[in-house]
């Protein structure tokens, strides 16, 4: 349950950061995709499923407040979190090349995703355009910004993954 309440917290303080503070700090026009990089981290920390529940409530609450079609988000977020969780059996605590790597190409197939179901499908081919000023400086700026906030939830994961076995020991010495 504490869990929850913390994951629920950090998708709430991640969307808040991602659609205030960094707004305002925005390079070339492009805001970092935070919650991209929460859904990754979980998703390649503790499994498919974790990632997909980050992942839905990430892509849900950008849903509600900026989405034009309701469940996008929430269901391109739902595979990235699957996706990133084929991973959790290549994680090593403190190397941080797999996760930026992770967050790169997650952030690319996210752009890409976009683009095609939301424009391309509209008539609208300028792909190098839309690639060149919306996709790539998104990509770089996120995948700098990962070296601070992946460091941030693995310390946040690692508290709760030791709070759970403080739980489960003294479950078990209660038998």
């Amino acid at each position: 349950m504490p869990r929850k309440i913390v994951l629920a917290v950090l998708i709430i303080v991640t969307f808040l950061l991602q659609s205030t503070l960094f707004q305002w700090l925005s390079i070339a026009s492009s805001v970092p995709n935070l919650l991209l990089i929460l859904t990754v981290s979980f998703g390649f920390m503790r499994g498919k499923k974790e990632g997909i529940m980050v992942g839905f409530f990430c892509g849900l609450i950008t849903d509600l407040f900026f989405g034009n079609l309701f469940g996008f988000s929430a269901l391109v977020y739902m595979y990235i979190g699957y996706l990133n969780g084929f991973f959790c059996k290549v994680f090593y605590d403190d190397d941080i090349k797999v996760p930026m790597l992770l967050v790169a190409v997650s952030d690319t197939a996210y752009g890409v995703t976009v683009y095609v179901l939301q424009f391309l499908l509209r008539g609208r081919l300028q792909v190098f355009s839309y690639v060149r000023h919306v996709v790539f400086p998104e990509l770089i700026y996120t995948v700098v910004l990962t070296m601070i906030f992946y460091r941030i939830f693995f310390k946040i994961n690692r508290i709760l993954v030791a709070n759970e076995m403080e739980g489960q020991r003294s479950l078990w010495l209660r038998k």
